[in-house]
């Protein structure tokens, strides 16, 4: 996706921004997976091939949720997957506030009916039980018909991971009210301490409800080597929806890059070097989100322990006085004002459904391992990554930026 601005008519129109990516260089074994299969001249078939799909079968049975490659399905990307779940799909869709960037719009598209509800204190991603269900029930009894929940239990763009017991209590209501979940799990893998936060699926309790998507760009693939799978429920239901998706997919002409298709299959099957580059890429994402979680509470602001993912979602609003001197009054110039300061794009709030008067950003923590892949790899490979020279120079700057605004 873009990042630039671009005009329409008098009105600044910014595209969505795109999903934080890790900024590092591809395994060198996954890339020779995609230039092996660079002599394809087909694409995958729609939906993927049996190998890829099987592979991403492999993947989530290491977690838990077992099934066969005939429930897969497999787009070019999550953005096409999602809209062709969705159009698959009829009825209103309902969503977390705040939630991705790029939710609202694939329901925009197809011209349905978007309601984003209130999340908890605890964390992002799961709306609160209790106005789920009012949203729900108000929906009804305007004439809505409510039909789709969507979800993200490891969250973009608050990079919380919500408690089982909240995931549970969300499905239970959404199940009771007879709607579908579309559960997104593309961060799941990028926990920072995978052994003392839980991440709960809720096809895990409900596999007859819940459809399960992983975009690739979470963990296993760079972002220039879009892919993205849907897990759907082994059931007569399910089968129908991924047939319905395939057709929207086939439709769309978005089929998998037969070399994108052979490293998916690898990554998916993960490899010892596949493991060990998530796990060492989460942790170091995880040791310098800390560090700049401390400095934005140091100025003030608030923002809720990042837990998984490549940024933090900050909440200026104690700092709304000192702000408003420098003429930044919501989250559109909020947004102009850090991404000015601090050299990188730092989206709003109000681009993940937040109030326009909301002080809020999403902040990217990939900026602070430095400005290229090499530097970054550096920072991957380092015992102590907050110690290399470029690393502490890039938190110093961002600690300043907030701490100007004490």
């Amino acid at each position: 996706m873009r990042r630039r601005t671009a005009s329409e008519g008098r009105v600044p129109v910014r595209f969505a921004p795109p999903v934080p990516e890790a900024g590092l260089p591809a395994l060198p074994e996954l890339a020779d997976a995609c230039a092996g299969a660079a002599v394809r001249t087909e694409p995958e078939p729609p939906g993927g091939g049996a190998v890829l799909r099987q592979a991403a079968c492999g993947y989530w049975s290491r977690r838990g949720l077992h099934g066969g490659p005939d429930s897969v399905v497999a787009a070019p990307g999550g953005q096409p997957l999602l809209f062709a779940l969705l159009a698959a799909y009829d009825g209103d869709v309902l969503m977390p506030r705040p939630c991705p960037a790029w939710w609202a719009p694939q329901a925009r598209l197809l011209g349905r009916p978007a309601y984003q509800v209130p999340t908890s204190a605890e964390a992002g991603g799961v709306p609160d039980p209790y106005a789920l269900l009012e949203t729900v029930r108000r929906l009804r009894a305007e004439g809505g018909i409510p039909r789709v929940l969507l979800l993200c239990p490891a969250d973009d763009p608050t990079a919380t991971v919500a408690p089982p017991e909240l995931v549970h209590e969300a499905c239970e209501a959404a199940v009771g009210e007879g709607l579908h979940i579309i559960s997104d799990e593309t961060w799941r893998d990028t926990l920072f301490r995978p052994h003392e936060t839980v991440l709960f699926s809720p096809a895990e309790m409900w596999p007859d409800e819940v459809v399960v998507v992983l975009d690739t760009a979470g963990s296993l693939l760079p972002a220039a080597w879009p892919m993205a799978v849907a897990r759907c429920p082994a059931t007569e239901e399910g089968a129908a929806l991924r047939a319905r998706t395939l057709d929207i997919l086939t439709a769309l002409g978005a089929l998998v890059a037969g070399p994108v298709a052979g490293a998916a299959a690898l990554a998916l099957d993960e490899p010892v070097t596949v493991i060990r580059r998530t796990r060492d890429t989460a942790e170091l994402y995880g040791t310098v989100a800390v560090a700049a979680h401390r400095a934005v509470l140091a100025s003030g602001a608030f923002a809720r322990p990042p837990e998984a993912g490549r940024h933090l979602y900050a909440d200026l609003g104690p700092l709304r006085a000192r702000l408003a001197e420098r003429g930044v009054t919501d989250s559109m110039e909020l947004e102009n004002h850090l991404s000015g300061r601090l050299g990188t794009p730092v989206p709003g709030g109000h681009r993940f459904g937040d109030e326009l008067g909301a002080l809020r950003v999403r902040l990217s923590t990939a900026a602070l391992l430095g400005a290229d892949p090499e530097r970054r790899l550096e920072s991957l490979r380092a015992a102590e990554p907050l110690e290399l020279p470029h690393v502490e120079r890039a938190l110093a700057d961002f600690a300043a930026a907030f701490a100007e605004l004490r």
